[in-house]
């Protein structure tokens, strides 16, 4: 049966790497090439003025050609991976993926360079010869010594950042992990002992810099395949392994563990026992790095220091060391301000960054992806998970501003903390978009309440909340459950203490909230039994009935359910005093800027009126958001091309948008395909009132305006914010239960924020 799995496994590796086309990589190109204008531009002759510029000044290169943005993984493919020796074209697969890893973290571009050249002084004058073609370089999978030899050579003789990620990416992972284990067990660097197995790069990398941190070098014990390295040895031995020589007698790593605080293994399968690890001190740190089989499992530690603090280079385990969580960040900041090394203060600053993470609250985004796992600070998670979005803005700026700092940079930022939103907005494809919404809302202090406060998205976004709003978030739910489940999902907050809850179950405010459901609805057919049912059972009723007393400012809900269900409580209680829902309004964040749809939710078949009101409102939300409104009247007809109800209502529309006057720009009725590309458009009516594409659209059929939200978000990978609910004076807003925690703070920045007007 293990046979057939990993049978069936190295099929699906190779199938991965082969289908639907062979490799992980391929080049795209970053400007139009469709015409002999394009051409001409692009080659002979234009291109002559990019190179022309660059021959005059070496420095605009970055402004001209990619080069600021691209790295090369160089690699002799001496040292594979734990493969070995397999040369240099076996060893274009793992460079591929380093590639691919790059480009999904950091989105820096990265060519793969495998070099037949095993003579280590040979490939650094290759390596160096690259430069015109590179931002930085980094050097994978050659062998020890070499690797030192070429990193240094390309170092000396080199302008731009030189990094060997099997030495400093795992020693600054390492590094970042080991400060947070001494945390954990209230230790300090400079008193600990630490023994280590396996002197080849990465553990000499390792051992520096902990020396770097401050461990002490006679606190440090190396030992590998033939015992203690000591003065006067000479088998095995390198300049790099008779730095951390100790005494002048061989010993064995069983006699050198003795009293050992932390044992650091970067060797082989089985080097460590149980025995050895029963004569470290109280709560021993045991980082097993070893692949794909540690010098010792966790289990077989914990048998003898059920307290250890354990990490290992498997991703089955807690606290892994992988050094996708440096080298992307790492070199993102070393590019953006076009540093001509990566020094000590740069690394020590991304073990600071990546230290730092581990110990804040968890993001949402790597609590989904790594589902199932507790992701609180401890014993058992030391360092951030690879897919927590907040690395490329905490370690990118922080090497930024590094190397500014030690006068390594020849295009400082001046503004650091825009940069590090910048960098977040790569990843939260939202935030830039957001901020103005965020901005406006830090202005005042709005009392939310989230109608299902059980759901952890709700939990996580609360606790956003309260780490970058001023409003106050308020749950409904059993504090229990809510309890129980921010410390499932390690989230610091706690109910009564940081945020107020709404029991259903017992609150004091029953009687109150059903006796005003009853005097809303007694006229409804609406006893006072079925209005205390519902206060009991219906979280989306009592969150409304919560903004109708007074007692919140606005509500949101809909992580489960159906839109019109919740629609129907919300309206039942809120819809008075000039309040109606008349539209929803979803904007989708594209690679190529936003895009409102309207209505998707409201009004199945909306007349002209709704039509004309729902646009107004469409208008003004985006320009909450920095967008000037360009709104296109979607319809199957093009202009009047056609008598279809849809184009009927749709110039009904225009022209109450005629009458009314309104301060934006708006035209229909027209296609889709026609708002979207204004030569179709200007071919079908010249001189259109838009310029350029539309970026609200809006449909006479809430069935086409769905769909169009939906395809833009799971096709065109657009990601939603929203749906919002136009005309409720911003006093309820009803998500969809594919909402994330992320979505959800962004739509309590949207309900934080006061409102002059109904749309």
């Amino acid at each position: 049966m293990d046979e057939t799995r990993q049978e069936n496994a190295r099929q699906a590796a190779l199938d991965y790497h082969e289908h639907p086309k062979p490799g992980k990589l391929e080049i795209r190109a970053t400007k139009p090439l469709a015409n002999g204008r394009d051409l001409a531009r692009a080659y002979s002759p234009g291109v002559a003025e990019a190179c022309l510029e660059i021959k005059a000044d070496p420095a605009t290169v970055s402004r001209y050609t990619a080069r600021g943005n691209l790295v090369a993984v160089v690699t002799n493919g001496t040292a594979v991976l734990g493969l070995g020796n397999i040369g240099a074209m076996a060893s274009k697969p793992v460079m591929e993926g380093k590639a691919v890893l790059f480009k999904k973290f950091a989105n820096i571009d990265c060519f793969d360079i495998e070099v037949n050249e095993p003579d280590p002084e040979k490939l650094a004058d290759i390596v160096c010869a690259l430069e015109p073609t590179f931002g930085a370089i980094n050097l994978e999978d050659i062998k020890a010594p070499d690797c030192f030899i070429v990193e240094r050579l390309c170092r000396e003789r080199m302008n731009i950042p030189v990094f060997h990620d099997d030495q400093h990416g795992t020693a600054i992972v390492v590094g970042a992990a080991a400060t947070n284990a001494l945390h954990v067990a209230g230790k300090d660097f400079d008193k600990i002992k630490v023994v280590s197995t396996g002197g080849g790069a990465a553990g000499i990398a390792c051992l520096d810099m902990l020396l770097k941190l401050g461990v002490r070098r006679e606190n440090v014990w190396l030992c590998d395949i033939e015992g203690l390295v000591y003065h006067g040895r000479e088998s095995q031995m390198t300049p790099q392994k008779a730095a951390y020589a100790q005494g002048t007698a061989p010993a064995t790593l069983e006699e050198v563990i003795e009293g050992a605080d932390m044992f650091l293994g970067l060797s082989g399968p089985g080097v460590l026992t149980p025995a050895m690890v029963a004569k470290m001190t109280a709560q021993p740190i045991v980082f097993a790095l070893a692949n794909p089989t540690p010098e010792i499992l966790p289990d077989e530690v914990r048998s003898v220091a059920p307290d250890a603090i354990i990490a290992t280079g498997r991703s089955d385990f807690p606290n892994q060391v992988n050094n996708v969580l440096c080298f992307p960040f790492i070199f993102r900041g070393a590019l953006d301000v076009g540093a001509t090394t990566i020094n000590d203060e740069m690394e020590l600053a991304c073990i600071d960054g990546i230290a730092a993470l581990a110990r804040a609250t968890t993001s949402a985004e790597a609590a989904a992806a790594y589902r199932g796992e507790k992701l609180t600070f401890g014993p058992d998670y030391l360092i951030p998970k690879p897919f927590d979005p907040r690395l490329i803005g905490t370690v990118a700026s922080s090497v930024a501003r590094a190397a500014m700092e030690t006068g390594v940079a020849t295009r400082p930022i001046e503004d650091l903390d825009s940069y590090r939103r910048k960098l977040d907005g790569s990843v939260f494809k939202s935030a830039l978009i957001m901020r103005p919404v965020f901005e406006a809302a830090r202005s005042a202090n709005r009392r939310i309440v989230f109608s299902e406060g059980e759901d952890e998205r709700v939990l996580r976004a609360a606790n956003a909340m309260l780490e970058e709003m001023t409003d106050s978030p308020i749950l409904i739910g059993r504090p229990e459950v809510i309890e129980r489940r921010c410390e499932r999902a390690g989230l610091p907050i706690r109910p009564g203490r940081d945020f107020e809850i709404v029991n259903p179950e017992n609150d004091p405010r029953y009687r109150d909230y059903w006796g005003s459901y009853h005097d809303l609805m007694a006229r409804r057919g609406v006893t006072p039994d079925l209005a205390r049912a519902i206060m009991r059972t219906n979280t989306t009723a009592i969150a409304a009935i919560a903004v109708h007393r007074g007692d919140a400012d606005s509500m949101i809900c809909g992580t489960f359910g159906q839109f019109g269900w919740h629609l129907n409580y919300i309206s039942q209680v809120l819809a008075r005093d000039g309040l109606t829902a008349h539209g929803a309004l979803s904007l989708m964040i594209q690679e190529d800027g936003p895009i409102f749809i309207a209505d998707t939710h409201v009004n199945a078949v909306p007349t002209p009126e709704q039509i004309a009101t729902t646009i107004i409102g469409a208008a003004r939300h985006a320009r909450r958001f920095g967008v000037t409104p360009k709104v296109a009247l979607c319809s199957h007809s093009n202009f009047g091309s056609l008598q279809s109800d849809s184009g009927v209502r749709m110039r009904a529309a225009i022209a109450l948008l005629d009458q009314r006057g309104v301060d934006f720009t708006y035209e229909g009725e027209m296609s889709a395909d026609a708002a979207l590309d204004p030569e179709l458009r200007e071919r079908i009516l010249p001189g259109s009132r838009i310029e350029g594409a539309a970026n609200i659209l809006v449909f006479a059929y809430t069935d086409a305006a769905n769909t169009a939200r939906n395809m833009l978000k799971h096709k065109a990978g657009g990601l939603e914010v929203g749906p919002i609910l136009m005309g409720m004076g911003n006093k309820a807003h009803i998500v969809t239960p594919s909402i994330t925690a992320r979505g959800l703070l962004n739509m309590s920045a949207i309900a934080g924020t006061p409102v002059t007007h109904y749309g």
